[in-house]
């Protein structure tokens, strides 16, 4: 984890939460899904013919990561429809970063030290307050919260197979724009299906906001693509969870979602975490 990839990664979360909390703005969800889906295919397709076309091998990995993309936009989706930002964004955020730990081990044979893995856990604990101190006061919406910690599976699921085929493709940007071409078309299709003729009208208003979302959406994960070729994947997964601190942020200031105290102890443990992480880099 040198300073470039942290700094890359970093941004990859300020840009993650900006626009999740642009989709979570738009009421209907599916109107900003199908924006932010469609406008990151645009993006994708846009991008083609400029960058080199993935490696073969890369391939299975690309497709099987649109197919878990899919699903995750559709939990996602739920997430927010059931839940507040300040519950749904961090709880989904919080639970990838022990799974792709655990996957990353397996199929990548990333095994981190001790320092790494001692960053991991605080980053993980951080996080963890976080998403907690969105549940205080109030009786859990279980609904909300099994959405939200099952769209942390999928996020754990293409974090690993995206790294490990962004790696086999020879081009971050070869990948990334090719799997936003691919996964960008199925909920745009759905839109088209269910509103028919009435699709332009009932997208025109949140255009503008909804492609502003696409490419943050593109830019974000770019990002991250690039870092998982310069960096294991375990703590990147951890340090672009710190966007739950970021969310957090925009829940105040946009939400009027309280931050408090705890919320600070716990981006407190989320930046002593990042600090073990850069040691071991």
């Amino acid at each position: 984890m040198t300073p470039v990839v942290t700094a890359a990664v970093l941004l990859a979360a300020v840009t993650h939460a900006s626009w999740n909390a642009i989709a979570h703005r738009i009421s209907d969800k599916l109107v900003g899904f199908t924006l932010i889906a469609g406008g990151g295919m645009l993006i994708g397709l846009v991008m083609v013919p400029f960058v080199a076309f993935p490696a073969s091998g890369a391939w299975p990995y690309l497709i099987a990561s649109a197919v878990i993309h899919v699903a995750y936009y559709v939990l996602l989706m739920r997430s927010f429809r059931l839940g507040d930002f300040g519950q749904a964004y961090p709880i989904a955020r919080g639970t990838a970063p022990l799974i792709v730990t655990a996957l990353a081990a397996v199929f990548a044979h990333e095994v981190p030290d001790g320092w790494a893995a001692s960053g991991i856990a605080l980053s993980c604990a951080g996080l963890t307050g976080v998403a907690l101190w969105g549940l205080r006061g109030r009786r859990p919406n279980w609904a909300a919260i099994g959405a939200a910690l099952a769209t942390g599976v999928s996020i754990a699921a293409y974090t690993v197979v995206d790294g490990l085929g962004v790696r086999a493709s020879g081009s971050s940007l070869g990948y990334i724009a090719w799997l936003m071409a691919v996964e960008g078309v199925v909920i745009p299709a759905y839109a088209v299906y269910r509103w028919r003729g009435e699709l332009v009208s009932v997208l025109r208003p949140f255009a503008a906001v909804g492609f502003l979302g696409a490419a943050l959406s593109v830019a974000a994960y770019g990002l991250v693509l690039w870092a998982q070729t310069r960096a294991e994947l375990a703590p990147i997964a951890a340090l672009r969870e710190s966007s739950i601190i970021v969310g957090a942020a925009i829940g105040a200031l946009f939400f009027k979602e309280r931050f408090g105290a705890p919320r600070i102890a716990a981006a407190g443990l989320l930046v002593l975490g990042i600090g073990l992480m850069l040691h071991a880099g």
